[in-house]
């Protein structure tokens, strides 16, 4: 009996403490973050690494709890991290902070999904440059 399967989720996650200790590494994340992905058999449609945050798609098996994928991507990535780079050793306790966001893709379609988290970094440039024009404000900043 063949089955099929359409399961994706939206997953965010960040530094302890937020800090943005994930710019200037960004590549070597992305990398390390498909590598978990291809042993654990998972695809990645979409992702963007922000100095303080990481937005990924994630699709998978059934086989996998989505709990399970993040804390497997999160776990590999810190070890391997901050074996390798002792900065991030000195400056955060652990890497990531316990929590995460976690949505299923469905309310909205993939495509929409994954157009949000590849555009990410645009949009933020876009607001910062606004504030900073005066273009609208922002009273916390």
């Amino acid at each position: 009996m063949d089955t099929f399967h359409s399961l994706s989720c939206h997953m965010v996650f960040c530094p302890k403490y937020r800090r943005p200790v994930l710019a200037g590494i960004e590549d070597e994340i992305g990398t390390l973050l498909l590598e978990k992905a291809k042993e654990l058999d998972i695809q990645v449609p979409g992702m963007e690494i922000m100095p303080e945050h990481v937005h990924l798609v994630v699709s998978s098996t059934p086989a996998y709890a989505p709990q399970f994928v993040v804390n497997q991507l999160k776990g590999f990535t810190s070890r391997t991290l901050r074996q390798r780079h002792q900065w991030l050793r000195s400056r955060l306790p652990t890497l990531w902070t316990r929590s995460y966001y976690l949505g299923s893709v469905g309310a909205v379609s993939a495509d929409t999904v994954r157009n949000y988290t590849t555009n990410q970094k645009k949009r933020m440039s876009t607001i910062i440059s606004r504030l900073k024009s005066g273009v609208f404000s922002c009273s916390f900043l």
